[in-house]
């Protein structure tokens, strides 16, 4: 009985494909015993340059999306991976039997044709066929093409689905690996070395979030799934390689929207004897040389806004921000209690387990007045001290540090210091964020004492940088969502 419950039940459009499947084994013509095909020709390629291929014989290898039967003959349509092309089968150039074959395969197969490219009577370029073999069996009935797939949960669920019933969406992924490449080129021509870092560690650090725990059998201890690369990059800097940067999953166990998901990618990048105003050069440098490269252009279009990536980037210190957007200057401020009131005033709320501080007020007028406002990229510079445990004080003003956060349509997109290398400060600021632990912020930091010992060995004056690359690409790609430009974002299970 339980055998029974557990058996899969089909539609009856599926139950008709797997007895054609098992009809074709027992006859021994199992579709799934052939290991290769040597593919000749891409669909696109053909179209691109017709007058090459006018003529010639090709084979190509794809999913069969259309097919329409008129008696001794019939048109189709296949789908590689770089496009669409028609082919043509008559009976009485493959055979009644191979013919017979191809009417009773079924849309969604995968199929290698073989034969001659022309064009038809009404100008298609199309591949008349002369041979055509079945590849493997679509056990179900695709979406109808002409509606596409549009459920996005299930084409998120099913992102091998999505691409082929909507192929186009291939070009968010084609888009992400050129940006990805690109960013290499970039920082590889700088000198910079690329290295990889762990994934599973002892303690969380490097940034403000939430982490995955996991256990480790054999050394019977929790450890953590890694919220940022940057506490080892550093230790790196720490041994004498000068410029490292690593390209790599960052998981954190915090909330799923638009603009988050719990895993997703970032490049972190570390260069001695620099600082936050390199990295911003190298910010600005990266995506709109990218956009320029990929697009041809430095114009995009992203939620909505016209966005102009041509070099020049606005830079804005956090005062200077707040007093635009917000008319408090909290530079003619000195006094807490005088700027925990402006920021009240304004319905500015501080979190509970904040101090009540210059530097957090400050902070909270930005993130929930301003931020919203930057549109065009804009780099906000000169964050408070409180909110930036790992980054170097601004040698004018102690209450700050040398830290910016990019921003293009009230997003951030990266985040870079000018990095605290002064291990008694650093000792100190972990244990502030101990205390914000305690107070029950399950977001502050550990301490983290491999760490500061290796700060205690010198680390000399360094710029680093990390940079959301799911960001960028939706920028690129005009995405509103983050999981169009996740290949398989992460999904609640269906019951």
């Amino acid at each position: 009985m339980a055998q029974e419950q557990n058996m899969p039940s089909y539609s009856e459009q599926e139950q008709i494909r797997r007895d054609k499947l098992a009809a074709l084994q027992e006859n021994g013509r199992d579709p799934y015993i052939l290991t290769k095909v040597d593919v000749t020709a891409k669909s696109s390629e053909i179209i691109a340059d017709y007058e090459a291929y006018e003529g010639k014989e090709v084979t190509l290898a794809g999913r069969m999306i259309t097919r329409r039967v008129m008696g001794k003959a019939a048109f189709a349509h296949m789908q590689d991976n770089v496009g669409e092309i028609q082919f043509y089968v008559r009976r009485d150039d493959v055979g009644e039997e191979s013919y017979a074959f191809f009417k009773e395969m079924d849309i969604g197969d995968l199929i290698s044709v073989r034969g001659l490219v022309f064009k038809t009577k009404t100008g298609e370029i199309s591949v008349h066929v002369s041979e055509l073999t079945l590849l493997a069996k679509c056990l179900h009935p695709l979406p109808e093409k002409f509606h596409g797939l549009v459920d996005t949960d299930l084409r998120f669920r099913q992102r091998y689905l999505d691409m082929v019933v909507n192929p186009e969406v291939k070009r968010n992924f084609i888009i992400r690996s050129q940006f990805i490449k690109f960013m290499r080129n970039y920082l590889d021509n700088m000198d910079y070395i690329e290295v990889e870092t762990p994934v599973l560690n002892t303690i969380v650090g490097g940034a403000a979030a939430r982490p995955f725990v996991t256990h480790h059998n054999t050394l019977d201890i929790n450890m953590y799934m890694r919220i940022a690369t940057e506490l080892p990059l550093k230790r790196l800097i720490v041994g004498g390689m000068d410029r490292v940067y690593e390209i790599g999953r960052i998981f954190r166990n915090e909330g799923m929207d638009p603009k988050h998901n719990p895993e997703f990618t970032t490049v972190e990048l570390y260069q001695a004897y620099a600082d936050f105003h390199d990295m911003m050069d190298i910010a600005e440098g990266i995506i709109s040389g990218a956009a320029k490269e990929i697009h041809g252009t430095y114009e995009v279009e992203w939620m909505g806004e016209k966005i102009d990536l041509a070099p020049g980037w606005r830079r804005l210190t956090m005062v200077e921000a707040v007093k635009e957007y917000l008319g408090i200057d909290f530079g003619a401020i000195s006094d807490d209690a005088e700027a925990v009131a402006a920021a009240k005033a304004k319905g500015v709320e501080l979190a509970e387990t904040a101090d009540k501080t210059w530097g957090n007020a400050l902070y909270a007028c930005f993130d929930q007045k301003v931020e919203e406002h930057l549109i065009q990229p804009t780099f906000i510079t000169m964050y408070p001290v409180e909110v930036s445990p790992l980054t170097k004080r601004s040698p004018e003003d102690p209450r700050l540090t040398e830290r910016f956060e990019l921003f293009i349509c009230h997003s951030e997109l990266a985040n870079a210091y000018s990095e605290l290398n002064d291990p008694i400060d650093q000792r100190a600021r972990f244990e502030k964020q101990l205390e914000l632990r305690e107070r029950g912020d399950d977001e502050a930091e550990m301490l983290d004492e491999d760490f500061l010992n290796a700060l205690e060995y010198g680390m000399p004056p360094t710029g680093g940088m990390g940079m959301g690359i799911d960001r960028c690409v939706m920028l690129l790609t005009g995405s509103d969502t983050i999981r169009e430009v996740i290949l398989f974002p992460t999904m609640k299970p269906r019951d």
